[in-house]
Formats: C-alpha cells, sequence, structure tokens
C-alpha cells in the first residue's frame, strides 16, 4: 500500500515538473518574441464570431452589445483597426431583418471597418442572401465568401466553411494562387468551423484541406469560432501534431455575444479555454510576429495573452 501511494506521488510530483517546464518554456519564448517585436507599435485588429443573438433580449441588452462596447473605445483612438467576424454573425437564421435589428445596432457601428465571414446560421436563409445583402462588397466578391486583404504588413484571408464541394474546390484553388502570389512574411486566416475544438460540436474536418495548403505556406494563425467558447490551441499541422516549428496557432472565438455552451474533454494541444464570459480576441500584428489578448466583459473576468514570432 505504502510503495503504491509512494509510485502515485512520484507520477504527480514528475507530472507537475513537466507541466511547470512547459510553462516555463513558453514563458521563455513569449519573453523572446516581445523582445524582438518591442520596438514595433504593429497594427490592432479585434475579431469573434457567433454575435448577435436578440431572440430573449433587445439590442442594447444583448451580449452583442457588451462585445461591440469593448471595440468602440479602440477604434474612435486608433484609425487603422480593424474587425473581423468569424461567422454565424446572427441568430436565428440569417435574415437581413436579423442584420438590420440585432447586428446594426451594436456591431454594425463598426459596419465600415469590418472584414466579415460568413457561418452556418446565414445559410439558413437560403444563399445566404440576407449576410450578403447586409455586408455587400465588404463580404469579398461574387457572393462566394472567400476573399483577402493586408493589414499592416501582414495578409489576412477571409475564407468560407460552409460551401459545396465543387465551391470549395475553387476556393482552394484560388486559395494556393493567393498564397503563391503573397510577399508577405505573416499570414492570418478565418473562417467559421474550427478544425480543432474542444466544444460542444467539436472538431470539424471540413477545412482540413485549407490548414494542410496554409501550413505548407507557412502560415501563422487560423482564426473560428461555431463553438460558443474561448479556446487557444498550441501550433499544430492539419493532422492535429503539434508542431512549434512550422504549426500553426489556432483560436476559437465563439464568444461574440451569442449564448455561451459547454466545453467537453479538453482536446490534445489544448492550451487554454473558457465559456464563462462573453469578449473578443485582440491582435497586433508586427513585422515579426504577433501578440493577442483576450477581452472579456466583465472587469475581472477571463482573459488570455500572449505573443509569438512569425515562422
Amino acid at each position: 500500500m505504502v510503495s503504491g501511494m509512494r509510485k502515485r506521488f512520484f507520477l504527480l510530483c514528475t507530472l507537475a515538473s513537466l507541466l511547470g517546464a512547459c510553462q516555463s518554456d513558453r514563458q521563455v519564448r513569449e519573453n523572446q518574441a516581445r523582445a524582438i517585436m518591442l520596438p514595433d507599435k504593429g497594427v490592432a485588429l479585434y475579431a469573434a464570431g457567433d454575435i448577435a443573438s436578440c431572440q430573449s433580449f433587445r439590442p442594447e441588452d444583448s451580449g452583442a452589445a457588451k462585445t461591440a462596447a469593448l471595440i468602440d473605445a479602440d477604434l474612435a483612438t486608433d484609425k487603422q483597426v480593424v474587425v473581423l467576424t468569424l461567422g454565424d454573425n446572427t441568430y436565428p437564421v440569417g435574415l437581413l431583418a436579423e442584420f438590420e435589428n440585432c447586428y446594426e445596432p451594436t456591431w454594425g457601428r463598426f459596419k465600415s471597418r469590418t472584414h466579415p465571414s460568413p457561418g452556418n446560421h446565414e445559410y439558413y436563409t437560403p444563399q445566404a442572401i440576407g449576410y450578403y445583402t447586409y455586408f455587400g462588397e465588404a463580404a469579398g466578391p461574387s457572393r462566394r465568401g472567400y476573399y483577402s486583404f493586408m493589414h499592416g504588413s501582414w495578409h489576412v484571408i477571409s475564407l468560407n466553411s460552409y460551401l459545396k464541394p465543387a465551391e470549395h474546390r475553387a476556393q482552394l484553388a484560388w486559395l494556393k494562387d493567393e498564397l503563391a502570389r503573397s510577399k508577405a512574411k505573416c499570414t492570418l486566416v478565418y473562417w467559421h468551423h474550427p478544425l480543432y475544438s474542444s466544444g460542444g460540436h467539436g472538431s470539424d474536418k471540413r477545412m482540413q484541406d485549407a490548414w494542410a495548403i496554409l501550413h505548407d505556406a507557412g502560415a501563422e494563425l487560423v482564426l473560428s469560432s461555431h463553438d460558443h467558447n474561448y479556446e487557444r490551441f498550441a501550433p499544430q499541422n492539419a493532422e492535429g501534431q503539434e508542431d512549434n516549428a512550422h504549426g500553426i496557432r489556432q483560436f476559437v472565438v465563439g464568444t461574440g455575444g451569442a449564448e455561451l455552451t459547454p466545453i467537453r474533454f479538453r482536446r490534445f494541444n489544448s492550451e487554454i479555454s473558457d465559456n464563462s464570459t462573453f469578449g473578443v480576441l485582440k491582435l497586433v500584428l508586427k513585422e515579426a510576429g504577433y501578440e493577442w489578448e483576450f477581452l472579456p466583459v466583465e472587469k475581472d473576468g477571463f482573459s488570455d495573452r500572449g505573443a509569438a514570432l512569425c515562422h
């Protein structure tokens, strides 16, 4: 009995030591990244998905109003800041009326500086007509739901994770060409359905082929939502293997204002997760890397921050 207890104690101590070493190593890397990036002010952006739901609340009392307030102040003082939406911009079915009556009074306040992406709820209205009508040219050409732009020195790409197979193949061909022509050192990509997630919907492989293309091209970041929680993963390849040298870091930011949902069993390489608060992800994109910070709507709510260099 004593021997068994000693073994368990030894295993627990070993595990604690390993976790401490991992934490220490990660902190060293973040400190080194910050030191290298220190002189560079960079450009900021805010991102979240699963946003405007006014079925039980007036727009001004909704979760979307609370997260919009986090973004407003910075937009007023910094004309370079932009906003990314990660899909499921309105609930329940993406009607134009939902955009006009619930999204517009909240996140619509910074519509002119928003680069959207669609989710599945947009397509519950045939051809996502509400989404494309509301956002117009900002949603990309030909109502296909994917496009790119430059933000500072970064190449930023918005993809559509709810396309039919033939349309998705066309998107992948466009993505390969877009990456081949890019001269940017750092690339950020966002779409709705996460390849990796510990949330209620779980991991969704529909964009695994896109991830493989991005991994081969040296992309840094993928942002998604769909699961109504926050989660940050270590850099990974398209097979879910940790890859600190060439992998892509994924953030799930389904905390834009729609009802939060449970987190299931933690996936491999998940570094942190939370479903206790609405909030937005702030990224500062710099020449050599990026800084991240999750901003909660509650004053003392869950937060997460860090920094990393581009490959």
